[in-house]
This record gives C-alpha cells, structure tokens and sequence, in this order.
C-alpha cells in the first residue's frame, strides 16, 4: 500500500490482496484486470472502504456453487476484512452501500472455455453473490469486459472515478490521475468540512 499526502488529503493505492477503509478526507484508488475492487461506504458516517482481490483459479465449471471452493472462501475472507475494519471505524453494516468493478476477461478466449466461466466472470459472479446473501446493495457496478481498469474511490460523495486501460502513455496516465485527485480534493472541501478542535 501507498500513502500520500497533500494538506490533510490523503491517496492510498491498494494492491492486489490489500484493503483499506477511513472516515477521513481521502481517495483510495487501485489497478483491476480480471480483480475486484469493492468500493463500501457508509453514507451516515462517511466512512469508506475498498477491497481488491481475485478468485484463485483459472476456470471453474459454471454450475459449481462458488462458495464452496478455497478460491470463494478467499473472497468471503477478503469481503469480511473490509466490512470488519470499517464496522471498527463506526460504520454499520445495514447502512453500507456498494460500487462494484474490475472481473474483466483479459487473456481469455471466451469461446475456448465451453462448459467453464474464466476468472473474471466467477469474481463478478462472487462479488454479486457475496453482497446480495449480506443484504448490501449494489448501487453501481462496471464489471466484465476486456479492458482493465483504474479505480478512485473519494470520500465526502462516495463518488468514484473510473479510467479504462488502453495504450496511452504513462506519463499521461500518472497527469491525468493527479489531476483526478485534485478534483477529489475539491469536491470533498464541499461535502467535508474541517472540524476545528479546541
């Protein structure tokens, strides 16, 4: 995980396997392929938090229940670790909501796979799964396809900024992401004022 810092803003970018959530002023943000990123937050008390994580195997057969595979029960650990750490910050489980991404088919021929779903689908179909049996809803999702994805998850509005990977130069890329912090910066000033202390 990364931290940085501008004035009381922070940017955390979270690796595959990681998670983080806060109540503060704050953007986390996070590289997806065939992975997850689950963005929660709690309206109420403006905390967020964000997961990234990928089911373990190449393939798995389309009628098997996912949660009864090692690689489900690595997503419900990786679900449970976020929603523990933010109920711990004050977040309460009835008032989360969910943005949803990532689960793309990058390297796989779909139409070689017959009887088998490629990684990206079982993770979209787990992370669907995972929140529908919790009774968290959905509120907004970006899942599948063939292209990569960069997330950004801000506090404040719970809004979330989403970059598709192409060819573009990554010099580009790294200005146009700081660029996308900075708005964040700006927007949560709005929805998140400073609290004084004395």
């Amino acid at each position: 995980m990364n931290i940085e810092k501008n004035g009381r803003y922070i940017r955390i970018s979270i690796q595959p396997g990681g998670y983080y959530s806060t109540g503060e002023p704050a953007m986390i943000t996070t590289l997806l392929g065939s992975c997850i990123a689950a963005c929660l937050y709690d309206p109420e008390v403006k905390i967020i938090g964000m997961n990234h994580f990928m089911l373990s195997n190449t393939r798995y057969s389309q009628d098997l229940p996912i949660y009864a595979t090692e690689a489900g029960k690595y997503g419900i650990h990786a679900m449970e670790l976020l929603i523990n750490d933010m109920l711990s910050k004050g977040a309460r489980k009835n008032r989360m909501r969910a943005k949803v991404f990532g689960g793309a088919s990058i390297m796989i021929n779909r139409e070689k796979v017959g009887n088998f779903a490629c990684v990206g689908s079982v993770n979209c179909k787990f992370i669907r799964e995972f929140l529908n049996s919790e009774g968290i809803p959905i509120v907004a999702e970006n899942l599948g396809g063939t292209s990569g994805r960069v997330i950004h998850f801000m506090n404040g509005d719970f809004s979330i900024y989403m970059r598709r990977i192409d060819h573009t130069r990554s010099e580009r890329l790294a200005t146009r992401d700081r660029e996308c912090w900075q708005r964040a910066i700006e927007m949560q000033e709005k929805t998140m004022p400073s609290i004084e202390l004395w």
